[in-house]
């Protein structure tokens, strides 16, 4: 890591955890939403240096009842908007309907 310092490392960000839960919570009303901060799996990796985060989601709620997967991500992505400059460096997204996450089981 030639040329990193420390600072460089991107630390675990219970409150980017906590912002990104409450903006898809309040907008797309989930039956079940994890958000998993993946950062430090990434340390060295450009996003890290720049103090952006890893992130995955894995949510359910009927608001994806008949869009298609990339439709379901961009929806995502436009709540998380700002975020997804300034905070998230990469998001892995599981986005499922009720009756997908009944299947799954």
């Amino acid at each position: 890591m030639s040329g990193w310092t420390e600072a460089d490392l991107p630390r675990l960000n219970p409150q980017r955890v906590e912002r990104i839960r409450a903006l898809l919570a309040d907008t797309l009303q989930p039956l079940s939403l994890d958000v998993v901060d993946d950062s430090h799996k990434h340390a060295g990796h450009a996003g890290a240096r720049g103090g952006q985060g890893h992130f995955g989601v894995d949510i359910v709620s009927a608001a994806f009842s008949g869009k298609s997967p990339l439709a379901r991500h961009r929806m995502v992505y436009a709540v998380l908007g700002d975020l997804m400059q300034s905070d998230i460096h990469a998001l892995a997204i599981r986005a499922r309907t009720p009756e997908e996450a009944r299947v799954s089981q």
